[in-house]
């Protein structure tokens, strides 16, 4: 009903500029895309002219809205659209909820092992005081000394031998991959603590992110799922693998002082520069060609749009790795890539159990390809062909009982369904 209202206010309005309202608002989301495209992509005057045609464009929008007295037209149809997408989605999930797993009850640990990096986030291991806290539940902490880098995924290897009975890490995605891989080739239990800077994989376990503190409850009343374990060429991740425009910005040495200012700066060359480096992949049966940017991740994140820090995966056990790969060359692509969303051409979403990644291109004969790769954040060089797969609940984790959970993602808005639904038929067929 609310998509209804919102297409008839424009219609009943054509004489009074409905036509307009809808033309303008197009319009000017495709200019602000490409303005984004320029910012991104060139330097100098033309990236300030970007920067500049990006505020601009909806602002003009906005400003024709007011001038031409069409302002109550738009604002009342963006508003049925708002609620239309809104009850569609609430719809959805009551229709099609994201399956849960149910974590089974774990036995207390007597011999748990945790691994502790001091710098990770900020410093989070010594402002919540997680040696002491640890300590005090039993657990034995290895802590990281930050000017001699050791090898983690070897300490854990000595903690199982000296009879560890529980592997756990404080630190950011990448450690805690290393670290999981060895808890999930001896089938212990692994316990995520979440003191890293981003900690995507604490967040899609429902974790508390701004407390690490509270998982270390799990030591003493905790429970256990299972989940999924990533791996690239024999290497594990728990979160996502990235190939292209990304990975050849984390190679920079700059990266971690200045994230921003780095890729504003290597990006015009790797978007737009001639020959500059293309992907292909294979994902299972399909090929992808001439890709700038690819990421893989350990089960599928709820829509292509949720790739920002605030981004989830609806599961972890799906036994199914997320692709999404984009190519955009030039303003005209991007701008096309903002009305159509996930239907342009230059953007592909998928699901697959299986992708190969090369470079694009040919290399002379009996010369070893490499890429850059940024695995759950950390910048590695892998021989081609890169080879992702995906080992179904691998990893048993171990899980605070009480812990603040997510709220689930968003579904995508699925207009054949939502008429299904409206109708009656989708829930004869559930």
């Amino acid at each position: 009903m609310a998509a209804t209202a919102a297409v008839l206010v424009l219609l009943l309005a054509l004489g009074g500029g409905g036509l307009l309202v809808v033309v303008a608002g197009l319009l000017g989301l495709a200019v602000c895309a490409a303005g984004i495209w320029w910012f991104v992509a060139r330097r100098g005057l033309v990236r300030l002219l970007g920067a500049t045609v990006a505020v601009a464009a909806p602002v003009g929008v906005l400003v024709f809205y007011a001038q031409s007295g069409l302002w109550l037209i738009a604002l009342i149809s963006s508003l049925c659209w708002a609620a239309a997408v809104t009850c569609g989605r609430a719809a959805l999930h009551r229709a099609r909820p994201p399956r849960s797993q149910r974590p089974v009850r774990a036995h207390r640990p007597k011999r748990a092992v945790l691994i502790m990096n001091p710098k990770s986030g900020g410093g989070k291991v010594a402002r919540f005081d997680l040696v002491k806290r640890a300590e005090r539940l039993g657990a034995r902490v290895v802590l990281l000394d930050p000017s001699a880098p050791a090898d983690v995924g070897e300490l854990a290897r000595e903690a199982v031998e000296d009879g560890a009975d529980l592997l756990g890490v404080a630190g950011g995605d990448g450690t805690q991959a290393l670290v999981a891989a060895v808890a999930a080739e001896h089938g212990l239990p692994f316990l995520v603590i979440s003191a890293g800077t981003r900690n995507h994989f604490a967040l899609d376990l429902g974790l508390d992110r701004a407390d690490p503190a509270r998982c270390l409850d799990a030591l003493a009343d905790g429970e256990e799922i299972r989940v999924d374990l990533g791996d690239v060429c024999g290497r594990p991740f728990v979160n996502t693998v990235s190939f292209g425009v990304y990975a050849d910005i984390v190679q920079s040495p700059e990266y971690r002082d200045d994230k921003t200012g780095t890729a504003l700066k290597l990006m015009p060359d790797l978007l737009a520069r001639e020959g500059a480096r293309r992907l292909d992949a294979r994902v299972d049966g399909t090929r992808l060609v001439d890709r700038q940017a690819l990421l893989v991740s350990n089960n599928p994140y709820a829509s292509p749009d949720e790739l920002s820090g605030a981004g989830r995966r609806p599961v972890l056990d799906d036994g199914e790795l997320g692709v999404i790969a984009i190519r955009v060359e030039n303003a005209a692509q991007a701008a096309e890539l903002a009305l159509w969303g996930s239907q342009a051409p230059g953007l592909t979403v998928a699901t697959a159990r299986r992708v190969e990644v090369t470079a694009g291109g040919p290399r002379p004969p009996g010369e070893e390809a490499r890429i850059p790769v940024a695995v759950d954040g950390e910048a590695l060089w892998l021989r081609t062909p890169v080879v992702c797969s995906v080992r179904p609940r691998a990893l048993r984790v171990l899980l605070p009982r009480d812990r603040p959970g997510v709220p689930p993602p968003a579904p995508p808005v699925d207009w054949r369904l939502l008429l299904a639904l409206a109708c009656g038929a989708a829930e004869q067929d559930a």
